[in-house]
């Protein structure tokens, strides 16, 4: 069963003080900070980032309890909240004091919900009855009202990758208002309304934050709403519905992702995928919205894989403090005291641990029979490559074979791919010499993914070994190897000669001669000097080689030289001259290299003919004003 957990808790979680009646803990979204505040701050503040590097720990007044605190960007000025009308900030600039100083909400009788840093030295302050956006002066000790809005707000949410506020509005708090900061700036978004499952009698807050979540999946902002359905008997389960938010324009309701299941639920996303918690079955669903399942209508999604629990983890016996030696046991998964935060975080206070939360992909591909599909899925995720080689080289192996029209399927998507970088690639290229010609400013290259999988990454991983394995019958090998080929040429991808190479050892392999034959003949094998020469060094085994080399050459018409040299190695003198006297370049051939042929051939006829032949040329180049002594 272990194989099958494809979600895990990371192994190096952020561990502090946990929660207790003299230890409040607090979770900065933005900048991923967990705050231990002991005593009001009295007898401390120990601030965990995600890394070593970015704890802090300092002391402050117990001016009463923390509502709130949270540093702003590079932790350079400290806001703290502790009543409904202010806030209280502290420098931790160099060379400022660390001086406190505070700043009341501008609305009248007013109450800060709470606030968030859109940047350094920025704030916005939430009140029940609108929004303030502040600028920051630390040296001033002060704070400048930038922009205010009016509107009753019931609850709020910020996305700090997108910089987005959602305020809850109206009486049932489904009227949904996002504001956009950035830059000093602050911009109101179309406000848009969630769709209640039911509305209740007399008008109440029907909307609450707990069912929400804002997130970025495939660089789009969506807004996720967790919808309950009504306790009847044909209740279809709850599901997750999700609205997208683009910068300008109306925000639409685009995916509906079906839990058929109810009870209490809380979202993640990782690695662009909707993961849905479940807490009385103790399991976990996984969704991509980028997956059109058949039986599906438009936009309407079933979990990828069956549900399952996350990955058993084992925490020491008495928590962060306890010495290696603690004999670990068991986390308690799916505890009710677990926090979830976007995108893909995880907070146990009780225990004093912050997890990411993390995707396997190995138990996916057990769990997902489908070929075309578990590609789908597999060319989506961040970490991809091996994986997706290993699953090819199964499905050419062993009990689980897939058929060829499989096998073709799997490579057009991986050829698409392949294709799509390629043309970003070419792009740029061509960009940046016309941008540098010009003068324009420098491109940004394409980032190339791990879903890019090449000619050489098949070749190395997954066909010279398959076309090395003793049990596989030589027709499965040689069609394999040409509906790859096919599928590159489909795409237009110039195809790599090794792969050539790699089909004509194995035929040779085979001693399938005839099908060889066929396939030069009718051009399957794309020409080339590499091919040819490899065609060349089969003479031995198959002498009409040599001929198709030949042929294959003359084809190329870049290869002249070569042809003369194969010729003359063969001791064809005469054929080699009259060849290049076809082609019209026998006025700058070197002759040492056709007479020392001839001397090897103790043809003194045949010796005679060529040194006339050269020695009349020389004569005829002699009143050439373009002639020089090395040509002779």
């Amino acid at each position: 069963m272990s194989e099958e957990h494809y979600l895990e808790l990371c192994g190096n979680p952020v561990q502090f003080e946990n929660a207790s009646s003299v230890n409040n803990v607090f979770f900065d979204e933005a900048n991923k900070q967990v705050f231990a505040v002991r005593s009001g701050g009295a007898t401390g503040v120990v601030v965990k980032g995600p890394d070593d590097k970015s704890t802090v720990a300092f002391r402050m007044d117990d001016k009463g309890e923390v509502k709130c605190i949270k540093f702003s960007f590079g932790n350079k000025i400290l806001a703290v909240q502790r009543t409904s009308k202010s806030v209280e900030f502290i420098n931790f600039i160099p060379d400022l004091l660390h001086l406190e100083y505070s700043q009341e909400c501008k609305t009248k009788n007013a109450s800060i919900l709470g606030f968030c840093w859109t940047n350094w030295n920025e704030i916005v302050y939430i009140t029940d009855q609108g929004i303030e956006f502040y600028q920051v002066l630390p040296d001033k000790r002060s704070l400048k009202l930038q922009k205010s809005q009016s509107i009753n707000v019931n609850w709020y949410m910020y996305c700090p990758v997108t910089s987005v506020i959602l305020l809850s509005t109206t009486v049932l708090g489904n009227v949904l208002q996002p504001f956009f900061f950035r830059s000093g700036t602050m911009s109101k978004i179309s406000k848009f309304e969630i769709e209640l499952p039911a509305v209740s009698k007399p008008a109440k807050l029907s909307l609450s934050e707990r069912d929400i979540a804002m997130a970025t999946i495939y660089g789009q902002l969506y807004v996720m709403y967790l919808k309950h359905h009504s306790r009847a008997v044909n209740n279809p389960g709850a599901e997750v519905v999700l609205y997208h938010l683009p910068r300008e324009g109306p925000c639409k309701k685009m995916h509906v992702l079906k839990l058929n299941t109810t009870g209490k639920f809380a979202l993640n996303v990782v690695d662009n995928l909707v993961v849905v918690h479940h807490q009385s079955s103790q399991t976990s669903m996984i969704f991509d919205i980028k997956l059109r399942g058949a039986d599906s209508t438009l936009n309407v999604h079933q979990p990828v894989v069956p549900a399952r629990s996350i990955h058993p983890y084992k925490i020491p016996l008495t928590g962060p403090a306890a010495v290696t030696t603690a004999t670990p046991v068991p986390c308690e998964l799916y505890s009710s005291t677990w926090s979830v935060f976007q995108p893909d975080i995880i907070i146990s206070a009780s225990e004093g641990y912050l997890w990411h939360l993390q995707v396997k992909l190995q138990p996916v591909v057990n769990l997902m029979k489908d070929k075309g599909k578990l590609m789908d899925f597999l060319l989506q995720r961040r970490d991809c490559k091996m994986v997706i080689m290993s699953v090819c080289f199964q499905m050419l192996n062993g009990p689980d074979k897939s058929n060829l029209s499989v096998i073709a399927t799997v490579f057009d998507k991986l050829n698409q791919v392949y294709k799509e970088y390629l043309e970003v690639e070419q792009s740029y290229t061509m960009a940046v010499e016309t941008g540098q010609s010009r003068g324009n400013p420098a491109q940004k290259r394409p980032v190339r993914t791990q879903a890019v999988i090449d000619q050489s990454d098949m070749y190395t991983h997954v066909l010279s070994v398959f076309t090395e394995k003793k049990d596989v019958s030589h027709k499965f090998i040689i069609a394999v190897l040409m509906e790859y080929i096919r599928s590159l040429n489909q795409f237009q991808i110039t195809v790599q000669h090794y792969l050539y190479e790699l089909v004509i050892k194995t035929l040779v392999h085979h001693n399938l001669f005839y099908m060889l034959h066929q396939f030069l003949q009718y051009h399957v094998l794309s020409d080339s000097k590499p091919l040819a020469c490899l065609l060349l060094s089969l003479e031995s085994t198959y002498p009409p080689a040599h001929q198709l080399s030949l042929d294959m050459l003359k084809r190329l018409s870049t290869a002249n030289d070569e042809i003369v040299e194969v010729l003359l190695s063969k001791h064809q003198v005469l054929g080699a001259l009259r060849f290049i006297r076809g082609v019209g370049g026998h006025d700058s051939i070197s002759a040492r290299k056709f007479l020392d042929a001839a001397r090897h051939t103790r043809e003194e006829m045949l010796f005679y003919t060529i040194f006339r032949f050269f020695e009349q040329r020389n004569q005829r180049l002699r009143g050439s004003p373009h002639f020089t002594p090395g040509n002779n």
